[in-house]
């Protein structure tokens, strides 16, 4: 089954504000997106051993969730890499779809030492207050936590992927390069060039040549944060090299802006969120990870 599976959908305005702020990891929806779409997808866990737990990362305990087929091992691992609104409801549900495909699917906390972003009402307080504090290589080591917790629950490390959406889309790609584990990657409207910054002190572009695995990218070209003009120039830098680099692809949806992943904000796009999907869930098959 290629589409996700959809068990009820969510209802739609007027709703209660601080009802919708994420009680726990993988709950409710960020201040910031607030009101939900109607259209917003909800997988059930039937069938599914889904839930919180607790990685170790370091001295820092990074909270995660994780949803897998029930009682079952030696399962692919998809680690997702949130969005700029943290582990809530939506990516908790593509965890959930994933698990549904016979995955072990795991989203960590990669703010938790930073702040909870599902207070800010803005998105540019949140990227302000939040988003620039969080180092490259703390989101790195945190991952590696992440998978190594995935092998001893039941995950397949030789047959491991990650999966990213918006801030997590950049770091998928960055990510391709440094875990000598994932064997494939999808990155979802991520950013590919930009400035660098303390804590940002490199981008997907400068690691181009040491991409360990090819990379899908997914972009919508009415997005005007990631010009085509920047994927341009990553794929003139990823034509320059020998595979696994150069066999990274690019899908732009002529008519899609940014998140149109993400059904419950307006910038949904129902046709082509769905063929990223499929692509997605095909590019992890050819690659090794299903």
């Amino acid at each position: 089954m290629l589409k996700p599976e959809v068990d009820s959908l969510v209802p739609h305005i007027p709703f209660d504000r601080r009802r919708f702020i994420k009680a726990a990891l993988g709950t409710g929806f960020a201040a910031a997106v607030l009101p939900v779409s109607a259209q917003t997808i909800h997988t059930g866990t039937e069938g599914l051993e889904a839930g919180e737990i607790a990685v170790h990362s370091g001295g820092t305990i990074v909270p995660a969730y994780r949803a897998q087929p029930m009682g079952k091992t030696h399962l692919p691992v998809i680690i997702v890499a949130h969005e700029a609104f943290g582990v809530h409801e939506h990516i908790a549900d593509v965890c959930r779809r994933f698990a549904r495909l016979g995955y072990l699917a795991i989203a960590p906390d990669l703010f938790v030492r930073q702040g909870d972003p599902t207070v800010y009402p803005t998105i540019q307080q949140l990227s302000d207050q939040l988003l620039s504090k969080v180092p490259d290589q703390q989101v790195m080591t945190d991952l590696d936590a992440t998978v190594a917790w995935a092998g001893e629950h039941g995950g397949d490390l030789n047959r491991v992927g990650i999966n990213g959406f918006c801030w997590g889309g950049r770091i998928t790609w960055l990510y391709a390069e440094h875990n000598p584990h994932v064997k494939a990657a999808v990155a979802w409207y991520g950013r590919v060039v930009g400035q660098p910054t303390a804590t940002m002190p490199t981008n997907p572009i400068d690691h181009a040549a040491d991409l360990r695995v090819p990379v899908l990218g997914l972009y919508g070209r009415q997005d005007p944060g990631i010009t085509q003009d920047s994927l341009e120039q990553m794929k003139q830098a990823l034509a320059k090299d020998p595979p696994p680099a150069s066999g990274s692809q690019f899908v732009v949806y002529d008519n899609a802006g940014h998140a149109f992943f993400a059904d419950y904000r307006p910038s949904y796009r129902k046709a082509d969120a769905e063929d990223g999907w499929r692509r997605a869930l095909v590019w992890f098959k050819q690659h090794g990870v299903a």
